[in-house]
């Protein structure tokens, strides 16, 4: 059901008159409205190019206005981050995540937590078109935002860690551990295309600690790993042959493995690795060796 006029304007001039949302640490609720005023003005007074006037009785101007001005503290609040990144420090929005994710996130649903990681991380598109998938291949999906911060909890990754990510794809898993944790991280991925789009924002970003490699997974070096990272990255013999790499990197040093998607129960199966945590696969679990 669509809001009428005079239903509009209590809804926008209660969100211009709302000084709490000039708060940085109001994003989710800022990312809630801009995505409200999305939905409810949808004509060309809102999205058209022209600078709105805020002044102008006009509801479409006036919401294209409150969403600029929304989308510049969210743009303000992104600078901030990226330049305590660079700097070496894990900002203290991230650390607050990983803290208040007491209970572990369920499910392969994106929210505000990735539209804030994507505005900080800002990661320039691949250029070229995708590898096509082979037959062990599985389509490319990010890891959600709030199951890495989990992961990294869930994995008591720490600074002495170096966490290899097999099938990185941009990059999202290495460099939010690193940035977190101190830790070294590397992304494994066999398209040289996503390599060059992860390498390039940790350049940006200052993080000399994580490397992207355009590797297959089969033959890549897993030797300085303590904690391995699979998000269903590829299924049948390839997954097998990296397993049995894994293993043999366990019989070494001490290791974690961690999972997310379909994988897990394949992980689960593996005679050689224990859970730590709930075998469940829309949520991160972590093995250790037996023994």
């Amino acid at each position: 059901m669509e809001a009428r006029p005079n239903q509009l304007e209590s809804m926008l001039s209660q969100w211009q008159s709302d000084d709490s949302l000039l708060d940085s640490g109001h994003f989710a609720r800022r990312m809630a409205i801009q995505d409200e005023l999305d939905r409810l003005f949808t004509h060309d007074a809102f999205h058209r190019d022209a600078s709105p006037n805020p002044g102008s009785p006009d509801l479409g101007n006036r919401a294209r206005a409150l969403y600029l001005r929304l989308e510049s503290i969210n743009n303000e609040l992104f600078t901030s981050i990226r330049g305590r990144i660079q700097a070496g420090n894990c900002p203290a929005e991230f650390a607050v995540i990983l803290h208040n994710l007491a209970t572990p996130p369920r499910g392969l649903v994106y929210d505000y937590l990735d539209d804030l990681v994507a505005g900080v991380l800002q990661f320039n598109p691949p250029s070229g078109e995708p590898r096509p998938l082979g037959p062990d291949s599985v389509f490319y999906q990010p890891t959600p935002a709030r199951h890495i911060f989990h992961l990294i909890g869930a994995a008591a990754i720490s600074e002495s860690d170096t966490l290899i990510d097999l099938g990185s794809g941009l990059g999202h898993v290495p460099l939010l551990a690193t940035i977190c944790t101190g830790a070294t991280s590397i992304g494994i991925e066999l398209d040289p295309d996503w390599v060059a789009s992860a390498t390039e924002c940790a350049h940006n970003l200052n993080l000399q600690s994580v490397t992207f490699r355009p590797q297959n997974a089969r033959s890549a070096d897993l030797s300085s790993a303590s904690v391995f990272y699979l998000y269903t990255p590829f299924t049948g013999d390839t997954l097998a042959a990296v397993l049995e790499s894994i293993r043999n990197q366990s019989t070494r040093r001490p290791i974690r493995v961690c999972t997310f998607g379909p994988c897990t129960a394949i992980v689960g199966n593996e005679p050689w690795l224990k859970p730590i945590t709930p075998l469940v696969s829309d949520q991160v679990s972590v093995f250790v060796p037996l023994g």
